[in-house]
């Protein structure tokens, strides 16, 4: 968690610095004061808590969302995750395992199966930017919050080399603990947006509640329902590169 801190000011600073270098003079540079409409392409890490942090470890993301940035930096959007990691906690294929720990596969041999996380998250959100320099007061302290849903499994990823009847596509339902719910999402940052429109980004960080509950009727593995009400915490940095479409006064111009 220090590490992460330490790494989102140092972005933070990192951002001033970098508006300080690239600003040149307002006269310089068409300054539109209408809406704006934010391409935004996300990428990030995540460390998990609670009910998340039971059944797996740190996981990044891959993301879109657009925002309608507004005249007066009010902001709203909606946004599309995908949650991708390599730490399971829970080895739901136990069950599957000779007593030396090995998957075996129809024809005798070893099989390599890997458990994976995979996840989406979309949400709707609105927020404001709150201005730090009368210069560019489309850029400053980004805050947002909303509200969507939060969905989660494992992957059972197979081996290509050989086959496993116990592992089959209409038998991994009972293993990779489906689980889906609302979710409320928080971001707090800093956005740039440049007087010259080249260089646009934000970096932050970022929190996710999941009330979310087990979608399968029947766990192989446990021989139980899973069907339990969660709540999964995340928590993490989250780096965005913006493409602007600036709309100005007349409502057929729109700018990059």
């Amino acid at each position: 968690m220090k590490k992460l801190i330490t790494l989102f000011v140092a972005l933070i600073l990192g951002g001033f610095v970098f508006a300080q270098i690239s600003r040149k003079p307002q006269n310089e540079f068409k300054q539109n004061q209408g809406s704006i409409l934010l391409m935004n392409f996300a990428y990030g890490g995540q460390l998990p808590g609670a009910d998340m942090a039971v059944r797996f470890g740190p996981n990044f993301l891959a993301g879109v969302n657009v925002d309608y940035y507004t005249a007066k930096n009010w902001i709203f959007g909606v946004q599309g995750d995908f949650m991708f990691g390599k730490k399971v906690n829970v080895d739901v294929i136990s069950t599957l395992r000779g007593s030396e720990g090995y998957v075996y596969a129809d024809d005798g041999g070893l099989a390599d199966i890997q458990l994976r996380e995979r996840g989406l998250n979309f949400s709707v959100h609105f927020g404001k930017v709150f201005a730090l320099s009368e210069r560019n007061n489309r850029s400053g302290i980004r805050v947002t919050a909303g509200a969507g849903m939060l969905q989660h499994k494992i992957r059972i990823q197979d081996d290509p080399q050989v086959f496993v009847t116990g592992l089959s596509k209409s038998y991994k339902k009972g293993y990779d603990r489906l689980a889906n719910g609302l979710a409320l999402t928080e971001f707090i940052g800093y956005q740039f947006i440049a007087n010259n429109r080249l260089v646009n980004f934000s970096i932050g960080v970022e929190f996710v509640q999941g009330f979310t509950k087990g979608r399968r009727s029947f766990n192989f593995d446990t021989k139980l329902p899973g069907l339990e009400k969660r709540l999964d915490l995340l928590y993490g940095y989250r780096l965005t590169w913006t493409l602007p479409l600036f709309i100005g006064e007349n409502p057929d111009e729109i700018s990059y």
